[in-house]
């Protein structure tokens, strides 16, 4: 392994660390040393590659969504746009503990964002990168035919905000709402815009 890889590598674990940690006890909590310790390495070799606790945030947050783009990515060429979408939409939600530690890391964020302009510009471009995968599968959709014209920004829009309201109501364990009621409810709302069928896909 060259210096180049170690160096990415240990990145890579610090950036994973931080993600478990915010998520486990918020980020007014954490301490450079607790990251260090779940990632195995010295406090001084962490402070090398993040002076600050807000660039190992802002870091992180951007690791867990790159994360979340990659396997978004995995074999989108060969399934339909509305498998697709529905695997965007599911990815969107806390469905599992892994994007429960996402979301964790998004309701830092959101608080952050209301007091600090830097974590509200991260914020913002996130969202934006959002928009763009469900923007992107919509117009594969409406180009193969799949989809039935639409406004594809709008529709987006919608989408990520019913996301985000379902998502919330799924953290808080709201027994009204379940995964299949929230999956069930958000694809509904858009099936007939789309012309597909109303049930959610099966991914």
């Amino acid at each position: 392994m060259t210096k180049a890889e170690r160096t990415r590598e240990t990145r890579v674990r610090i950036l994973s660390a931080a993600c478990e940690v915010i998520a486990e006890v918020g980020f007014e909590k954490i301490r450079m040393r607790m990251v260090a310790e779940r990632a195995g390495v010295s406090t001084a070799l962490l402070h090398y590659h993040f002076d600050t606790r807000e660039k190992l945030f802002a870091e992180a947050m951007t690791h867990s969504f790159a994360q979340t783009g990659t396997e978004l990515e995995k074999d989108a060429g060969s399934v339909p746009a509305a498998v697709i979408l529905a695997r965007i939409l599911r990815a969107l939600l806390p469905t599992d503990p892994e994007l429960r530690q996402d979301w964790r890391l998004w309701q830092e964020l959101w608080v952050r964002a209301l007091r600090d302009e830097t974590a509200q510009r991260l914020a913002v471009d996130l969202y934006d990168q959002l928009h763009d995968w469900v923007t992107g599968a919509l117009r594969r959709g409406v180009d193969s035919g799949e989809f039935a014209p639409c406004d594809v920004d709008a529709t987006s829009t919608l989408l990520l905000a019913l996301c985000d309201g379902y998502g919330i109501r799924l953290m808080l364990a709201d027994p009204r709402v379940g995964l299949d009621t929230a999956q069930a409810s958000i694809w509904g709302t858009v099936a007939r815009t789309l012309g597909v069928a109303p049930e959610f896909p099966a991914v």
